[in-house]
């Protein structure tokens, strides 16, 4: 079986979101044993918890690239969007987690969060759904 470029890169992006996982795993270990009540701070673990989840999520998403009926600069374009705002979204809670600046980064939001905010919601829920209506053209219709 030969997957396509755009498959590939989007396997590729699922690795390394599982390896930075893996390594924030350890950061969140380090956290919990150097802390006096043993938990790390909720940015370090909501960091290490979204990049498992956001890995999984990007090897889903390599399913409907590679099953999508869509052309191949399509496909990577919607895949490398949703990739985009999946480590965005790691790096700013490894940002608040390194800073321990917030618990809540919606405490007081501000423009840019606001913004950054509605292009997540439009890029991830856009580009997943034309992926999904690629996948249907070429394995349903």
């Amino acid at each position: 079986m030969t997957l396509g470029i755009d498959t590939r890169l989007t396997l590729l992006a699922a690795g390394l979101i599982f390896l930075l996982a893996l390594i924030l795993g350890v950061w969140k270990y380090q956290s919990m044993r150097t802390s006096p009540d043993h938990l790390a701070h909720p940015y370090v673990d909501i960091a290490h918890r979204s990049a498992l989840m956001y890995s999984f999520a990007t090897l889903l998403v390599s399913v409907f690239v590679e099953l999508s009926d869509w052309p191949t600069a399509v496909n990577a374009t919607c895949a490398g969007i949703l990739v985009f705002f999946f480590v965005a979204a790691i790096g700013s809670y490894i940002v608040h987690g390194a800073r321990r600046d917030t618990t809540n980064q919606f405490e007081r939001p501000d423009a840019a969060l606001r913004v950054s905010m509605i292009a997540l919601v439009i890029g991830e829920i856009g580009g997943f759904a034309v992926l999904l209506a690629g996948f249907v053209a070429g394995q349903i219709l």
